[in-house]
């Protein structure tokens, strides 16, 4: 069972929410919060499996409050869902901790997916503002000093670009003529490497770093 923490300051969004979620039987909603700070505090009291954050909420938006969980709870995944697909609302949502971010035109089966996948690990981007998202880090300037710890082998940075692209374990593994298990392994190995919990994170990582050719994306 999923359990999963709405946030939105529309009523109607998150009983709207409720109802899709509530159908499938794999998904558990443990609880729904206005703003951001009621989103931490929810977090902290019920520590559910993923939090469904919105991004422009009074008190405290939803930047800061994924931030604040990520920070505490790192194990809690934040997928973001919301009307807003400007690049800066975009970036300060991937750098505070959200492993996903969808916009609200998307279709109910997706939403489903995608909270599914993210819990885990996998990345879920509207492709509406992926191409935005990895052609904005690709074009910024490696950082020239990786930090000492990250040491990839060849699969390993293989695996890593096909990440990047956006491929699954299995899309993963049926390129490489691997067994999905072993790409599962080697995923979790990178993202310890690396230092995060999920593909989005790895991606952003792998291109800031420099340990992928941007013109591979």
């Amino acid at each position: 069972m999923i359990r999963v923490l709405l946030v939105d300051d529309q009523e109607i969004v998150c009983e709207g929410l409720q109802r899709i979620l509530g159908s499938d039987p794999a998904i558990e909603v443990v609880g729904a919060a206005s703003n951001g700070l009621e989103a931490v505090a929810l977090a902290e009291e019920r520590r559910p499996d993923l939090v469904l954050m919105d991004l422009k909420m009074p008190e405290m938006n939803g930047i800061v409050a994924t931030q604040q969980i990520r920070a505490a709870h790192p194990e809690i995944r934040v997928l973001v869902l919301t009307t807003y697909d400007d690049d800066e609302w975009l970036y300060d949502a991937i750098r505070a901790g959200a492993s996903g971010y969808l916009l609200k035109d998307t279709p109910r089966t997706d939403l489903i997916r995608a909270i599914k996948g993210t819990v885990e690990g996998d990345a879920y981007v509207d492709p509406a503002v992926t191409a935005r998202l990895l052609a904005s880090i690709a074009q910024s300037k490696p950082i020239s000093q990786q930090p000492t710890q990250i040491n990839l082998s060849d699969r390993d940075r293989e695996i890593l670009s096909l990440i990047t692209q956006g491929l699954s374990n299995a899309d993963i593994a049926a390129r490489l003529y691997l067994a999905e298990g072993t790409v599962r392994n080697y995923t979790s190995a990178i993202f310890a490497k690396l230092g995060v919990s999920d593909r989005t994170q790895a991606a952003i990582a792998a291109l800031r770093y420099g340990l992928v050719d941007p013109e591979d994306i």
